[in-house]
């Protein structure tokens, strides 16, 4: 947090090192080393008006940056509601006031509690999985049931340095309940749909 309120919403050079797959993080960029890397977030928001999502589940919603331009997109459709969780309860205030001077707040249920407990009603359309990275897998199998067959799934900081989440992504695939692309970007980026949808 003392990071992203030094930078103060300021672009900085993205910080992580090379991987195999993503030789050149230099050209990325970033606003503090938790939130998703700025090109992800553009990302994000072009998913969300490219799909038209009603229901979006975020777990891990650190100061709010990602929870906000993902409501950007929802803004820009006219509809569409987000629930994310913080757990960490100062973390948790900090996204609040971030949401509440926002002007998107209609657009978003912030929520403190974990993503292992958290009861959402209705249909994913899309699930951005970027919590702690060793309950990635058990989240995605969490709310796996109540994603729409043609719905996305994306988890965050999926690269090979960081081998957690791409590890769980490749055990999901391996299960038989996902199917996944890895995306080059410096953290990894894992956007994936329940085979089912494929069908």
């Amino acid at each position: 947090m003392l990071q992203a309120e030094r930078a103060a919403g300021a672009l900085l050079p993205e910080y992580h090192r090379a991987t195999p797959e993503c030789p050149h993080p230099e050209r990325w960029h970033m606003y503090d080393s938790m939130t998703a890397e700025a090109e992800v977030l553009e990302f994000l928001r072009t998913l969300v008006t490219t799909l038209k999502p009603e229901l979006i589940v975020e777990t891990g919603s650190f100061l709010g940056v990602s929870t906000l331009w993902m409501a950007e997109g929802m803004k820009a459709n006219g509809f569409g509601k987000i629930v994310s969780c913080e757990f960490d309860p100062v973390v948790f205030a900090k996204a609040q006031e971030k949401i509440a001077a926002s002007g998107l707040a209609e657009f978003i249920e912030l929520r403190n509690e974990s993503s292992l407990e958290m009861q959402v009603k209705g249909t994913i359309d899309i699930l951005f999985s970027d919590s702690d990275m060793p309950i990635r897998e058990a989240e995605v199998k969490r709310y796996l049931p109540q994603i729409r067959p043609t719905g996305l799934i994306l988890m965050h900081d999926a690269s090979s340095h960081l081998k957690t989440v791409r590890d769980a992504a490749f055990s999901l695939e391996a299960e038989g309940l996902v199917s996944c692309i890895f995306l080059p970007t410096p953290r990894g980026l894992v956007l994936a749909q329940k085979r089912e949808g494929r069908r």
